[in-house]
């Protein structure tokens, strides 16, 4: 927290975020509003934030003076407790690639929602029913599984679904799952897919309050400063 502390907040939600106003990341998911700074992922989870550098590959574009390589990174985030993000960066060089993958995978950053397999007994901790992601041909099937089962699956879900906080669960796969990116891609999208489903335990009607930016409207019309920089002398 102290790191973000020293940065300018830009966007509505970053500002909101560093002055207290918003003091959970529950309120950012219940209303929907837009993460495009990932120092306020940083504010509320980064201690427990842990990313892994899922492949590294050179990808080549021709050009009349022959080819132009450059390396694509493929970082998974998560806190292995009801939070995970998956971030793609192509740049010139390795580390930068790294680099910029993570920061966009703080801003992939979603909630994920676990369940039971049968009775519900302590906490949930497979998928709460069947789930589908497919990305290129790839298609990845989550299926829920007794406790006690593990993470029955090829390795690039296997870490994906540990990080996102899975301790059960049973995984089917189609298409060309030796694309590694699809791969990723298609396993993240049917995590995602686990608050989709409107199951008979959320038809409770939701009381919503009103949304941060409309009740902290007249904070954020107010003409929003930038800080001069300090001249450092030397």
């Amino acid at each position: 927290k102290q790191w973000y502390q020293r940065r300018v907040a830009i966007t509505a939600g970053g500002r909101l975020v560093k002055d207290g106003m918003i003091k959970k990341i529950e309120e950012i998911y219940l209303f929907s509003l837009p993460i495009k700074e990932a120092e306020i992922i940083d504010f509320f989870l980064g201690s427990k934030l842990k990313d892994e550098v899922l492949k590294i590959m050179p990808v080549q574009k021709q050009t009349r003076a022959g080819q132009r390589t450059r390396f694509k990174a493929f970082v998974a985030i998560g806190d292995y407790d009801g939070h995970i993000g998956l971030g793609v960066k192509c740049s010139k060089e390795v580390a930068t690639a790294i680099r910029g993958a993570i920061i966009l995978a703080k801003l992939s950053v979603i909630p994920v929602r676990r369940g039971y397999w049968g009775n519900k007994i302590g906490m949930p901790h497979t998928v709460p029913c069947k789930v589908t992601g497919k990305c290129g041909s790839v298609l990845v099937r989550l299926v829920p599984a007794p406790r006690g089962t593990g993470l029955v699956s090829a390795p690039v879900p296997k870490k994906l679904l540990n990080m996102a906080g899975f301790e059960d669960c049973y995984t089917c796969a189609t298409g060309q799952t030796a694309t590694l990116g699809n791969f990723a891609k298609a396993t993240f999208a049917a995590i995602a897919a686990t608050y989709a489903y409107l199951t008979p335990d959320m038809w409770s009607p939701t009381v919503f309050t009103n949304s941060p930016y409309q009740e902290y409207t007249d904070y954020l019309a107010k003409p929003f400063v930038k800080q001069p920089k300090k001249e450092v002398k030397y």
